[in-house]
């Protein structure tokens, strides 16, 4: 590419200078010609430097695609160094622009961005309303936030609500543990009456105590309340000796003087056969 058209001017691209093609309006094209005090008619290789531009002629934000700076629609090249040069151009003073030239810009005037045409206004009401129109998408997706954000608090509260009874849980645990054995603990969550639970050598003997200490009846009436001890029958097959014998054993048992027999029958049910479960206190 060459150099700058402008007299005692050789400013080139090789040494960072950015050009510009003189404008294909008629009368604009004339005014570069006076203003550089040239006599020539412009070829499509004729350029122009940016140091013959004022700072009032460029574009404040747009960028050419090479990254350059823009001349504006109606810019004017006013500096020059030769005699009698043009007055410069204030920053106020905006040059009118013919529509034909506008039209040339569409096909490229100075390689600075395209005006957009401007719309009627009837036309930029109804784009303005397109545009603050709410878009049923966006509706939708709205309302399907509104409806998880919510779904999410209500999780939340519930999972506080869980760590509190959690935390209660905890402590009522803890509270038992202080009078409980673990198997009687197990026993709590357990059906009334439920055979299946096992107990500990240590609460049978805990159990043992109790019914020493309030009776047969006490006992029972405290499994009543749902406190969890072994029955009654258990409690006498884990702690005192068994053996079968009838009646008649038992009457010949006492003639000989060896012991003292009495039934170790459970308080649930009475026996009424010959035979029962007999413990022998020695």
């Amino acid at each position: 590419m060459g150099g700058c058209s402008a007299p005692n001017c050789s400013n080139s691209t090789t040494i960072g200078k950015q050009l510009f093609r003189f404008p294909k309006d008629p009368v604009r094209m004339r005014k570069w010609l006076i203003n550089c005090r040239r006599d020539f008619v412009p070829t499509p290789c004729s350029r122009l430097c940016q140091d013959h531009f004022e700072e009032s002629q460029f574009e404040e934000i747009a960028r050419s695609p090479a990254g350059g700076r823009k001349l504006k629609p109606n810019a004017i090249p006013t500096l020059f160094n030769v005699p009698d040069p043009p007055s410069p151009i204030t920053a106020h003073v905006v040059l009118p622009v013919k529509h034909e030239a506008e039209k040339d810009l569409n096909v490229g005037d100075h390689g600075y961005a395209r005006r957009q045409p401007r719309l009627d206004p009837e036309e930029e009401e109804r784009q303005r309303a397109e545009e603050e129109r709410p878009c049923s998408l966006c509706q939708h997706y709205k309302s399907q936030l509104e409806q998880q954000q919510q779904h999410t608090a209500r999780l939340q509260r519930e999972a506080e609500e869980m760590k509190k009874r959690l935390h209660k849980l905890s402590k009522m645990e803890k509270g038992l543990q202080m009078f409980l054995y673990e198997d009687q603990i197990r026993a709590l969550t357990l059906a009334k009456r439920s055979r299946r639970a096992v107990w500990s050598h240590d609460t049978v003997l805990t159990a043992r105590k109790i019914r020493c200490a309030v009776g047969v009846k006490g006992y029972e009436f405290l499994r009543e309340l749902g406190y969890p001890l072994p029955s009654y029958r258990t409690l006498c097959n884990r702690l005192e000796p068994k053996m079968m014998m009838t009646t008649s054993m038992q009457e010949d048992l006492a003639e000989l003087g060896l012991g003292i027999i009495t039934a170790c029958n459970s308080p649930e049910g009475n026996g009424t056969s010959d035979e029962g479960l007999i413990g022998i206190m020695t």
